[in-house]
């Protein structure tokens, strides 16, 4: 009989998706029509045509976008709701849809009318009498999963499967994060929809949906204030480029491509950093007088520069020496950051060298006849260019390489040990540590002065007896015969909403880097300090609050476990609590009766890990993960390829306990344990914990983190 009720309602709910998917291809329909409209308005010969053309477009291509992305999942949810309230039932979905008659089909599931979706419970209906969540694959309504949460309303309304969520949570896991617009909790959803302004916080423990409900927070933020967000952009900063290809699904599922996703080693355009440097290194290039060091390094005199100009002028010798070049030096960074001083460089050159004239003879045809003649001079362009170059911050972070200018800017700052760590780690290419560095010196150096910016430069200096320099040879050296305008100016504040996942591993120089790019944004911070890979919690907390000084912040708990079986988390919890993690532990709510595995003191490392990964790929049918200490990996690499079972070059093998796929690479993976920060798998092997634990002093936090990855099973090699 059950099975006759879910299929009678199965049937029913198909019957309506049908018409949503038919009510979709008119929407797409019309858009496409408003396309071609657009572009036939540019053919129109006048200015006003092209606008419309551009205004047209645009929208039309947009809600193509949003209907294209829409195809999957599109109808997830139905509310029953009280007789009297309303007699007709109210469908959720990814967008909103309205019929030929302008009603409502689909509401969206960001939109007001569809909170009660989220936030009705037992407790608290809200009128609802009846919560559906429809599970579909594509147009195809495969299942429904019913909540009765009005019990005395219910009357006969029928009451299928066993709850959306438990459904959801024991399906596979792939190597792509999925949206949960079916699934989200209440309190995940007062996360989501909590006031724009100012900065929101998400904390809680491992596997609360931190990430996935303020990536939706994000989605919710764009149809709120589409002009707002959609313009300004929303950039979203992950730990790792493997994190970042885990989440980069989730935003265009739900319709939104007006997002910048980042790791910490990408924030800086035209930077991509891959590598960690050991922790010992990491944790100084990260901390706050690291700001201090860079600063003095874009002051200092450019090594090799010429130190000395002599000129013979009429009856005068004239001479910037040593000295007073450092005297010019100061005084033009005393007026702000060197490269913004470029236009002032001529000038101030000039007036010292001015100073200096002396006789009737040099002095007879005035300031702008020496003025000219110099800047016609090739000696003289050609020292000021060398002796104030325009600046990037990677010529400057190569200054840091040399020994004796390290300790000179570091002096006082950081420690000889410190010192000799820096410059072993400058060795090869820029870190992730290193790209905070080098965004620091772009910001101390600052931009070369746009030509349009030079008039106004010129005019700061007009005043006494100076009259303002406009030759050609002085404007020519103003803006750098051989510069090129950057396209992303340091000025700039790009973003109009800063999404930092994983925040607690922030260092402060990182939060420095971040906060640059959203002074004026709205914020959503996600962490758990009890999983912080950065040993100076203090300092990095200082630092994120300079980063949201003067904006209203809006915190938020998640206490529920959803990616942990309860067995794996106590497992986890037990560990936390056994070395003195202070963890906020939340409540798992999935049991699958099957402890984690420990296998201790083995002799044969690599045939132990290769049998516990054959067994968990056999047993789960989802990803894969091994995570050994960083000493290990391309070891552990090197195994996996090896084994004629997993190897991409064993197709037919590998299919065995790859789910079909022909290479086992695309289901199981090796990964340190900075690595699995915000991932998740069906089963994981971790490899030597106890070397895990010991590669830093964070390395505790690290293992706890390793030990929650796992949705169904664990096992620890040791």
């Amino acid at each position: 009989m059950n099975e006759d009720v879910a299929a009678r309602e199965t049937a029913a709910e198909q019957a309506f998706v049908d018409r949503v998917y038919a009510q979709l291809g008119v929407s797409a329909a019309a858009a496409r029509e408003l396309a071609r409209e657009g572009h036939d308005r540019g053919r129109l010969g006048h200015e006003g045509g092209l606008v419309e053309r551009d205004a047209m477009v645009f929208q039309a291509a947009r809600r193509i976008a949003q209907l294209d992305a829409a195809h999957e999942g599109l109808v997830f949810g139905r509310l029953d709701l009280r007789e009297e309230i309303d007699p007709e039932p109210r469908y959720v979905g990814r967008i909103g849809l309205r019929d030929d008659n302008r009603d409502s089909m689909l509401i969206d599931w960001r939109a007001p009318a569809a909170a009660v979706f989220y936030q009705a419970t037992a407790a608290e209906p809200h009128d609802v009498v009846r919560r559906r969540v429809l599970r579909c694959t594509g147009p195809t309504v495969v299942g429904v999963e019913d909540e009765l949460l009005d019990a005395e309303a219910g009357g006969d309304l029928p009451i299928v499967g066993e709850g959306a969520l438990m459904a959801q949570l024991s399906r596979a896991r792939d190597r792509s994060m999925h949206s949960i617009v079916a699934t989200i909790q209440a309190e995940q959803d007062r996360a989501i929809r909590a006031p724009a302004k100012g900065a929101v916080t998400i904390t809680g423990g491992p596997g609360t949906g931190k990430t996935v409900v303020a990536l939706h927070r994000a989605a919710y933020l764009l149809f709120t204030d589409r002009r707002r967000y959609e313009s300004g952009g929303v950039l979203v900063v992950g730990p790792s480029g493997v994190f970042m290809r885990y989440i980069q699904r989730v935003l265009p599922s739900l319709g939104e491509t007006a997002v910048a996703l980042r790791s910490l080693g990408e924030v800086v355009d035209g930077i991509r950093a891959t590598r960690h440097d050991d922790p010992a290194v990491a944790d100084v290039k990260g901390a706050g007088r690291m700001a201090e060091v860079l600063r003095r390094a874009a002051r200092q005199a450019v090594p090799g520069a010429p130190a000395e100009f002599r000129l013979f002028y009429r009856d005068d010798v004239l001479t910037l020496d040593r000295a007073e070049l450092g005297r010019i030096r100061r005084r033009l960074l005393a007026h702000g950051r060197r490269n913004r001083q470029i236009p002032r460089v001529a000038t101030t050159l000039l007036d010292s060298l001015w100073r200096q004239v002396r006789s009737e003879r040099g002095r007879e045809r005035g300031r702008e006849s020496f003025n000219d003649e110099l800047l016609s001079l090739d000696t003289f362009v050609d020292f000021a260019l060398a002796w104030w170059p325009p600046l990037d911050a990677a010529q400057v972070m190569g200054w840091l390489r040399d020994p004796d200018f390290l300790a000179r800017v570091g002096d006082g700052v950081i420690s000889h040990e410190d010192q000799s760590l820096l410059l072993k780690s400058w060795e090869g290419e820029p870190s992730i540590e290193d790209v905070a560095l080098l965004d620091e010196l772009r910001y101390a150096l600052g931009d070369v002065p746009l030509k349009t910016d030079e008039d106004a430069e010129y005019a700061d200096h007009v005043g006494g007896d100076l009259q303002e320099i406009t030759t050609v040879s002085d404007r020519d050296y103003a803006t750098g015969p051989s510069w090129t305008p950057p396209s992303n100016r340091i000025e700039d504040d790009p973003f109009a909403h800063v999404l930092v996942d994983e925040a607690q591993d922030l260092t402060p120089m990182q939060w420095r880097m971040v906060a640059r790019r959203g002074r004026t944004a709205t914020w959503t911070i996600v962490g758990d300090p009890a999983q912080s890979s950065w040993p100076e919690p203090a300092e990095a907390d200082a630092a994120r609050a300079e980063a949201l000084e003067g904006k209203a912040v809006h915190a938020f708990h998640l206490s529920t476990n959803y990616r942990n079986s309860s067995e794996i988390y106590a497992h986890a919890a037990a560990y936390a609590e056994r070395v003195g993690l202070d963890a906020d532990l939340p409540t798992a709510v999935r049991s699958t009766g099957v402890e984690p595995t420990e296998l201790n003191s083995v002799d044969d490392l690599e045939s132990a890990v290769r049998a516990e990964v054959l067994r968990v790929a056999a047993e789960v049918p989802g990803t894969v993960g091994i995570v050994v200490p960083v000493a290990r990996r391309a070891e552990v690499n090197s195994w996996l390829a090896s084994w004629p079972e997993l190897a991409a070059d064993a197709p037919s093998a590998a299919a065995s306990v790859s789910g079909g796929s022909p290479s086992g690479e695309d289901r199981v993976v090796v990964l340190t344990g900075l690595d699995t920060k915000g991932l998740e798998f069906d089963g994981i092997v971790v490899v030597r914990p106890q070397e895990i634990e010991d590669e830093s002093v964070t390395g505790r936090a690290t293992l706890y983190v390793v030990l929650t990855r796992a949705t169904q099973l664990l096992t620890t090699v040791s």
